[in-house]
């Protein structure tokens, strides 16, 4: 899986998650543009040269244009071109529903999706127009970061999973429009033991092998970064541990039709309510069965 002449941007690498898809798509050849909100990135950054590789730090905001802008230009400036994009920054201002204010919905969405968008269209704009330079597909690979909780819908977690449903879709939009210029776009629902999770996870590995380490999910990505991923495009994968798991795009469970043309209120009280008539009002639209994989 080599990215030998390659250059990534990997936001929120200044720790984490973030931190381990840097190093390892460096490890694997690439030369990286590390982004984080904090000084940590030129750490980074620094990490990685001191192996022999080559990086360069990029310090700001995901949601701020200026910063978005100001990776493609180093990607371009310092490395000659972008191949990878890697979004991965985000935070988080868990709270219930009915708690939440307006900064912790805007703050949590700002960062994660307009985050994802920024990098994702300034990515898909260059890539578009060196295509068209070349008159023949480029190298574009995106791999974007989601979360379970958009699949289960945490109670403790509105803005995050709202978030994180958002950036499933940018996903699919972005392969849908981008692959006939060669760009590869996938989404990762990573497990793993950060900083962030602290708080679902906990703060201290087991001992032995860790398997919410950030050192499994890592490899994944420098694989969804690499040319032997050319023909997995639009996904979403759950990753932890030793397990990848590849999930169902969503699907009908039962069709409704009104037999006469237009519903009435008697109609569809028996049709579509007469179906959850005995159904536990607990068991919602949400892929909960993903928490019994080993």
């Amino acid at each position: 899986m080599s990215l030998d002449g390659k250059t990534a941007i990997v936001t929120g690498a200044g720790a984490g998650l973030g931190r381990a898809e840097a190093l390892a798509l460096a490890a694997a050849g690439a030369s990286v543009v590390v982004n984080d909100v904090s000084d940590a990135a030129q750490l980074v950054a620094d990490e990685i040269e001191a192996e022999g590789g080559k990086a360069v730090a990029v310090t700001g905001d995901v949601s701020e244009s200026a910063t978005a802008d100001a990776l493609l230009t180093a990607a371009v400036d310092h490395f000659g071109g972008l191949h990878v994009l890697v979004n991965n920054a985000g935070v988080l201002r868990d709270r219930m529903l009915f708690s939440m204010s307006d900064e912790e919905w805007d703050t949590v969405l700002r960062v994660h999706l307009r985050g994802h968008f920024l990098l994702s269209r300034n990515a898909g704009a260059y890539w578009r127009d060196k295509s068209k330079v070349d008159g023949a597909p480029v190298y574009g690979r995106v791999v974007n970061t989601a979360s379970e909780s958009f699949l289960l819908g945490a109670p403790g977690q509105p803005n995050y999973g709202a978030a994180k449903a958002g950036i499933a879709a940018l996903t699919v939009s972005t392969a849908r429009g981008l692959s006939r210029y060669g760009v590869r776009a996938n989404a990762i629902c990573p497990r793993a033991r950060t900083a962030m999770t602290e708080g679902v996870f906990g703060a201290d590995a087991p001992e032995g092998i860790d398997p919410l380490s950030v050192d499994h999910v890592a490899p994944f990505v420098s694989f969804l970064c690499s040319p032997e991923s050319d023909r997995v495009n639009g996904q979403v994968f759950l990753v932890y541990g030793g397990m990848v798991a590849l999930m169902r795009p969503p699907s009908v469970e039962q069709r409704f039709d009104t037999v006469n043309g237009t519903w009435t209120a008697e109609e569809l009280a028996g049709s579509v309510g007469g179906y959850f008539a005995d159904r536990d009002p607990e068991r919602m639209f949400s892929a909960s069965e993903i928490m019994s994989l080993p």
